[in-house]
């Protein structure tokens, strides 16, 4: 739940938009323990909001993401922690894919805003 958390707080200082932690642990078959879910306004928006989540944790826990996709287009950025699973999006593929609604039987962890 610390990456989580800290994830989640990286994303909202560095103004990304609608930012929501999912706890997944009782939801069968999740991919993880924990969605971090963040919208940005434009692709370097995105990759820098991916980029500054990067350095956070891997200063806090000296872990980097086991996996990441999706940095070169900037549409849909994956980074995979493992447990915790960080999903920063544009705004139109957020709406599109609709991540929040299909994990909707996670609960929502809140989180400090800055």
């Amino acid at each position: 739940m610390v990456l989580a958390k800290l994830a989640a707080q990286t994303l909202d200082e560095k103004k990304g938009e609608n930012v929501r932690v999912l706890d997944l642990r009782k939801v069968h078959g999740a991919p993880a323990e924990f969605f971090v879910i963040a919208s940005g306004n434009v692709p370097s928006h995105v990759s820098a909001m991916s980029d500054a989540v990067h350095e956070t944790v891997k200063k806090a826990t000296g872990m980097g993401p086991h996996k990441v996709e999706g940095y070169n287009n900037a549409e849909w950025i994956l980074m995979d922690y493992f447990d915790v699973v960080v999903h920063i999006f544009q705004k139109d593929k957020r709406a599109f894919y609709r991540l929040d609604e299909l994990w909707s039987d996670g609960e929502e962890v809140e989180i400090v805003k800055s």
